[in-house]
């Protein structure tokens, strides 16, 4: 009995080096940053759209109608970006790549970015507030009260579920705090449609 044929699996992440190629070789190439708009302004990619993941989710398909067939997806280091994309697919863009170690990376290999107020992004401030929980938690435990190791078992179950579901509860409630609201978020109007329509990108592409 003949084994069966399997297809290769869809290839969705893109090398920093060959995004550089991608950005002078076609004109049809959508960049879309879903990163907050703090994030973005500190530093993106030149030329990128910011729709950040939370206004990519709540508009997925108006978006996705307006894409083209060349399409690549940055954050700050593949996970928000990967979120994004599951949800592009599910709106029938299956041709979206991830950036492979997000815009922190296209800009290690000399890619062009433009930098603005330095200031923590939003993977490191979880970081920063999970780790300390976490120690606060076991000191707590271990000098006022074993109750506060609790604290650390719940820090531990919250990143494994956020592991497990790839999402960031945390990421989320720290993305509203005053600290990461100095650059004002963009809307509907502002981001969504003002990308050029697919149609506008392929007569782009013939042109060129």
């Amino acid at each position: 009995m003949a084994s069966p044929i399997l297809s290769a699996p869809a290839v969705t992440s893109l090398d920093p080096e060959d995004l550089r190629s991608w950005i002078t070789q076609h004109e049809d190439l959508t960049v879309l940053d879903v990163r907050s708009a703090a994030e973005f302004e500190t530093l993106h990619i030149r030329g990128s759209y910011n729709v950040p993941l939370p206004l990519l989710s709540e508009h997925t398909d108006e978006l996705a109608a307006r894409l083209g067939s060349r399409v690549v997806l940055v954050c700050q280091s593949g996970v928000r970006s990967e979120q994004a994309r599951q949800r592009l697919a599910g709106a029938g863009i299956g041709t979206a790549y991830v950036l492979t170690g997000g815009v922190p990376g296209f800009a290690a290999v000399g890619g062009d970015v433009v930098r603005g107020q330095a200031r923590w992004d939003l993977e490191r401030q979880v970081r920063l507030v999970a780790g300390s929980a976490v120690v606060l938690g076991l000191a707590g435990g271990r000098f006022v009260s074993p109750r506060l190791r609790l604290l650390a078992g719940a820090i531990g179950t919250g990143l494994t579920f956020s592991a497990a579901t790839n999402t960031c509860a945390m990421g989320k409630a720290l993305s509203a705090m005053p600290w990461n609201k100095v650059a004002e978020e963009p809307t509907r109007e502002a981001a969504i449609l003002q990308l050029p329509t697919r149609n506008a990108l392929a007569e782009k592409s013939r042109a060129s």
